[in-house]
């Protein structure tokens, strides 16, 4: 394998306004995807920052997100709410995957500009599915496809950050091939847990400047009572010296119980954090 890479040019803004680990929520989460509505109910429900989706459908040809109102709505809520907004997810990719669809780019590229919009940094960039990386050529292809988006991301200030259920190295990989500082990777521990990988191990192999944010999930369950054992991982993750996001992609047991589900995982979270110091 390679040595590892440089420590990326958004590094130091990922983390200047981040002095500890931060634990936000994904607005798909909170049932409310590409929602301004989302921004608020985190707020109230104690959640340092919001993960905020582009859009799965097109509406008149675009993300949903994409209209300036509702940008403009997004940005004002935040700020009303003394919320961040932490990152964004360009959620159409789950229908045209960025490892070999041309369309992808094009949406990639209007994520970039909805990430700026909304002042925020970290676009998630997602592979599952049927457009899962499952070989090399796709692999190859998308750090092509990466190098060819870099330079906007680099000009927007933007992260592009790799969500998938590949390993660690092939991640980095990918990263060296888009020759992109840029581009880093979406840490998912119930991904990697489910694909059989060794979180302690890759978050350690990896460190905290080829890590963008983290998800924590351990679905359907609540965290703590999974298959997934969280305090080593969290410790690890403080350890490493990561002070940016990581967002909870829980699962709620209902809608009933949705406000209650997300507040019990981010006590349970924050509970860990504060047990570290």
């Amino acid at each position: 394998m390679t040595a590892a890479l440089a420590a990326p040019l958004g590094a130091p803004l990922l983390r200047a306004a981040a002095p500890r680990l931060m634990v936000g929520i994904t607005d798909w989460n909170l049932r409310l995807s590409a929602n301004p509505d989302a921004i608020p109910l985190a707020a109230r429900l104690g959640f340092d920052g919001v993960q905020v989706s582009c859009g799965r459908k097109l509406v008149d040809g675009k993300m949903s997100l994409d209209h300036p109102e509702t940008l403009a709505r997004c940005v004002a809520l935040a700020k009303q709410h003394r919320i961040p907004i932490d990152g964004t997810c360009a959620d159409r990719l789950h229908e045209n995957g960025l490892k070999s669809d041309p369309l992808a780019v094009g949406f990639v590229r209007d994520a970039i500009r909805m990430t700026q919009a909304l002042g925020t940094q970290v676009l998630l960039l997602p592979f599952f599915g049927k457009w899962a990386l499952a070989t090399r050529a796709e692999m190859e292809y998308t750090g092509d496809a990466l190098r060819e988006l870099g330079p906007e991301a680099v000009k927007a200030k933007v992260i592009l950050g790799l969500e998938n259920t590949i390993s660690a190295e092939d991640n980095v990989r990918i990263m060296e091939r888009s020759r992109c500082p840029n581009v880093l990777v979406y840490y998912d521990v119930g991904n990697s847990t489910g694909a059989g990988f060794d979180v302690l191990k890759e978050l350690r192999w990896l460190g905290a400047a080829r890590i963008c944010q983290i998800h924590l999930k351990d679905n359907p369950g609540y965290l703590g009572e999974g298959k997934i054992a969280f305090a080593p991982i969290v410790k690890t993750i403080v350890e490493l010296g990561f002070t940016g996001y990581a967002n909870l992609e829980t699962d709620a047991k209902s809608a009933a119980t949705l406000e209650a589900d997300m507040q019990r995982n981010l006590g349970y979270v924050r509970g860990m954090v504060r047990a570290l110091g």
